[in-house]
Formats: C-alpha cells, structure tokens, sequence
C-alpha cells in the first residue's frame, strides 16, 4: 500500500471512528468498555489494513474489524457493578446471538441489511432474521418508566407515542433543565430521553447531571444532531446516544438497550 493510500485509509478510519466509538459503547454499556474494544480494533487494522481495504467500504471495514475483536473476545458486556447492571446482564444472555449487534447495526448506524450481513459475516437473510428477533426480544423483556426532557412539543410528543407503543409509561415532558429536575423528583424514571439543547438556552447535559446526583443508576439516552461533537474521547460520554433527525426504528432501538443497562456514565458538561 503507498503512503497515499495509508493517508486515505487512515483518513477514512478517523472519520468513521465517532460511530464505532457510539456502537461499541452501546454494544458494551459503557464507554470505558466500549473505547477499549474500539482501540483494540484499530490496533488490530493497524497491523493488517486489509482487514479494512478489502471491504465494500471503509467503514464497514472497520466494523467488521471490530466484530473479529468483539467475537474473539467472547462478545463481554461491561462488569455488573450493581445487582441491577447484574440482572440487566442476565437478559442479555438469553438474547438469541448477534441479534442485539444487527439491530444497533441497522436502526441506530444507519447501515442496511446487506452491510450488516457483510459487518457479522453472514447472509443477509439470517441478518435481516436477526434485526426482527432483537426488536421481538428485547421490547418484550423490560417495561417501565420513561421521561423526555425535549423543548419542541412536536417532537416530544412523536418520542412520547412512540415510548408508550413499545409499552412503557411516559411520566412528563420537561423543556428546560429545571422542569426535567423537578419531573423527576416528583416520579422517579426508568429511562431518560434527553435533547441536549432547551427552550431557555439550558442544556439537557447539566439537567441528567443534576438529576444523577440523587438517581446516579438511571440510564439516558442523549438526541442530537451532532453526535460527533459528543464523541471526541476528550471526556466522558453518553453511553446512548441518538442523531436528530431520528427515525422510530433509531428510538425503539435505543430504549431497548438502554433499558438493559441500568447505569449510565455521569456526562460532564
């Protein structure tokens, strides 16, 4: 390969690392967890690119180099630091294999069923099989408590009706970081969906940060449209994390998984 190819490559690798950093992080339920596996990727693409090159594209590349690595591994989430992070971890176990990765792969990355079956080598049959068996799987496993933190009504009550068709219970809809505080001092959630920014130029970021402080296990899921300005490895990050303009497949898809990790890292604003 010459130089130039090497400056493309890495080029193409640097651009599409964001949403292999967001998929590891949701893969895994953490971003401690989800960064290593992203790092062991890229020294294994450093040690043989072709891993990479030899791919439809770069990025599918990519992820299929991190899948060799994740499957290598025994496929791990992260520790169970709590009895609930434990129990979230049972679920997962009983999950039918590679489904939980073809449907972040497809609702929340965006790739089609072709580039999922080329990312977890397999046929794009057993792929699409599998997207359709997560979503069985996973909406049926857990139900609960969801607040929106979202300053657009329209928006907040497209995510709200879609919530309460997978079956949770939406408890209020606060557009400013106050609002979100005193929402969830009134009813405690299962699950947040967070915009990042509100109404009164407040930040969804510092309102799930003051609600942490006595609810430091509730999972969250951030909605942005510049995701890669939350993904740059230079602090901590949301675990889930939503691009706007979102589609239902992306939210369902995101519930589910957040709903089965019971801890988020504290996101500093």
């Amino acid at each position: 390969m010459s130089d130039g190819q090497t400056d493309d490559l890495a080029m193409s690798i640097g651009q599409s690392l964001p949403y292999l950093r967001r998929y590891a992080r949701a893969l895994t339920g953490s971003q401690l967890s989800g960064d290593r596996f992203a790092a062991a990727t890229l020294e294994s693409v450093l040690e043989e690119p072709s891993i990479v090159s030899k791919h439809s594209s770069v990025k599918i590349g990519l992820f299929h180099a991190f899948h060799m690595v994740w499957s290598s591994a025994g496929e791990p989430v992260d520790e169970a630091e709590t009895s609930v992070v434990a129990a979230a971890q049972a679920h997962l176990a009983m999950l039918t294999p590679n489904s939980r990765e073809a449907l972040l792969l497809g609702s929340i990355e965006g790739f089609t069923i072709a580039e999922v079956a080329e990312i977890i080598d397999t046929s794009q049959e057993e792929a699409g099989f599998l997207v359709e068996r997560a979503v069985q799987e996973m909406q049926s496993s857990i139900v609960g408590r969801v607040m929106v933190i979202e300053d657009e009504a329209i928006i907040a009550m497209d995510i709200s009706a879609i919530v309460e068709q997978m079956g949770h219970t939406v408890t209020g809809v606060a557009p400013t970081r106050a609002e979100a505080v005193r929402l969830a001092q009134r009813e405690r959630p299962d699950l947040i969906l967070a915009d990042i920014q509100l109404a009164d130029k407040s930040s969804g970021i510092d309102a799930v940060n003051d609600i942490w402080e006595n609810f430091p296990e509730i999972p969250v899921i951030f909605i942005t449209a510049f995701p890669e300005r939350l993904l740059t490895g230079e602090r901590p990050e949301p675990a889930f994390l939503i691009t706007k303009p979102y589609s239902e497949e992306q939210v369902r898809s995101a519930v589910s998984q957040a709903m089965f990790f019971a801890s988020t890292e504290t996101l500093m604003a």
